[in-house]
């Protein structure tokens, strides 16, 4: 998409490609605290050019708009867990899935955690000025074990029914295990007894009906996830190692961003060589 640079009026202004505020771009090898969000560890597992450009040299690239129907469910998911939560009593979803027993987490902390945007889980990656961060959707507890169990919410529209195992098997959720990982990771660092079974909460929006009438249908599925933190740490310790290079890593060869910059790059250049050629001829 074309993004346009807005300010806080929402007008238009000059784009200059690159962050303005100098912490939000690490030096190699600083010393202060600097964080990385699950979606820019991933973004390092994704395409170490893109986000060695990004973190390092501070590009800013173009945004795209918010998902405001899926903000909007997790909001409402949230405000009902909450509910059992303060009562701590399971949610509606739990005895239907075997999970009577379990209640959301009630933690003084909970709405820091859901924070993405200005706190999360936090830890800190060995000793490091690393801060690894993530806003997880919620935290349910296991209340004959006392683990607590990571769940992610997920909103999207699809015909049929939801199988749990070709939601999981399927490359385009890849990322959404990788989350699952992270914030287990987290947790586990911070000290927590994590329970080895996380939860997908899928809202799968109905197709179907006859018509909108006002509103929008769901499907509710808990798709269970075994997660496995096992490697991420060493690919922790490879992303810090190439943030303290000064050298821009090679891109991968799959990245769509790479290959438009690297074909863009190539439409500019042909057209000056064109214009050179042709002021050349007239001028000579």
């Amino acid at each position: 998409m074309i993004d346009l640079k807005r300010n806080s009026k929402k007008e238009p202004v000059k784009a200059t490609g690159v962050r303005s505020r100098e912490t939000s771009s690490y030096t190699p090898n600083q010393r202060t605290d600097f964080k990385i969000s699950r979606g820019r560890f991933s973004n390092f597992l994704t395409c170490q050019r893109c986000f060695y450009l990004d973190r390092v040299k501070g590009l800013d690239a173009p945004g795209t708009p918010g998902w405001t129907l899926n903000e909007t469910t997790d909001l409402l998911l949230k405000k009902e867990f909450d509910h059992c939560r303060e009562q701590q009593i399971p949610h509606r979803l739990f005895a239907a899935n075997g999970l009577s027993h379990v209640v959301p987490f009630d933690h003084q902390e909970m709405d820091r955690w859901r924070d993405s945007l200005h706190h999360g889980l936090m830890l800190r990656h060995k000793n490091t000025s690393i801060i690894l961060t993530g806003g997880v959707d919620d935290i349910w507890q296991d209340t004959i074990t006392k683990k607590l169990i990571v769940v992610d919410y997920k909103s999207q529209a699809k015909n049929g029914r939801l199988d749990k195992q070709d939601y999981l098997d399927d490359p385009y959720h890849d990322g959404y295990k990788i989350q699952m990982d992270f914030y287990a990771y987290l947790l586990s660092g911070m000290g927590f007894d994590v329970h080895p079974t996380s939860y997908f909460l899928v809202c799968n929006a109905k197709r179907d009906d006859d018509g909108f009438h006002k509103r929008m249908n769901f499907d509710e599925y808990l798709v269970p996830y075994n997660w496995n933190s096992d490697w991420i740490e060493s690919k922790i310790d490879e992303m810090v190692a190439l943030m303290n290079q000064h050298q821009i890593p090679e891109p991968n060869e799959c990245c769509k961003n790479c290959a438009y910059s690297e074909q863009y790059a190539k439409a500019i250049h042909q057209d000056e060589i064109k214009q050179g050629q042709s002021l050349q001829g007239t001028l000579f």
